[in-house]
């Protein structure tokens, strides 16, 4: 009887619980070191007192939302040309900014740390199909801006005039890395440049710019042959 109880190691002390215990710790601090860090708050929220929990959800989710999206660099200049006048004073006073070199897509959008890059290129290409960056005094632009208004197309198409701005170098700087077009009037549908007032009148004379305009979401209004 008492060599029995010699031979039956107690629970505590049985190597294969241990063994398993052990394990399982190991398992666990692997799993939190690989994969524990992609679900830390940003230093914000992790400092902050007094946040509700809806509210530290809705800007995790935001944050999410700019590192997920791949956006077009152009989509990020369009949001700050077609929002606030105030925001042309982004890229004309903001220091170390090099317009030569890709932009952050946060300086684009303006101070909104939670904007929604996929639904705000979505609202920009309904709304603003077409974007036009013209000079106001220059001759080409008004040609192009001049064609554009005979079509009377909705929604009609936005005129950014780049040497109003306070920005305007800066503005047209990044346009030109951007779309490799360096010359005014510089002519944006759904993103993409066509040119300037002679690619726009090219597509006029070969009867494909209302069919470039319709297939952009915009009706077609007026008569033209």
């Amino acid at each position: 009887m008492d060599s029995k109880k010699r031979l039956s190691p107690g629970p505590g002390t049985s190597p294969i619980r241990r063994r398993r215990f052990i394990l399982v710790i190991a398992a666990f601090l692997c799993f939190i070191y690989f994969f524990g860090s992609p679900f830390r708050l940003p230093a914000t929220l992790r400092n902050a007192s007094g946040v509700s929990r809806a509210k530290i959800v809705h800007l995790v989710k935001g944050s999410k939302s700019q590192t997920a999206v791949k956006v077009d660099e152009i989509y990020g200049l369009l949001n700050l040309v077609t929002g606030d006048s105030e925001h042309e004073h982004i890229l004309g006073h903001t220091e170390s900014f090099d317009p030569t070199k890709p932009v952050d897509m946060a300086l684009y959008a303006a101070g909104k740390e939670d904007l929604d890059w996929k639904e705000r290129v979505e609202e920009l290409n309904t709304r603003y199909p077409v974007v036009v960056f013209s000079k106001s005094y220059c001759p080409y632009s008004k040609r192009a801006k001049d064609l554009l208004a005979a079509y009377d197309v909705s929604p009609p198409p936005k005129i950014i005039e780049v040497d109003l701005r306070d920005d305007a170098i800066q503005v047209k700087t990044v346009l030109t890395r951007l779309t490799h077009h360096a010359t005014f009037p510089n002519v944006i549908i759904r993103g993409k440049s066509i040119g300037g007032s002679d690619q726009l009148h090219a597509l006029h004379a070969n009867r494909s710019l209302r069919r470039t305009l319709e297939k952009a979401g915009m009706t077609v209004r007026g008569d033209i042959s």
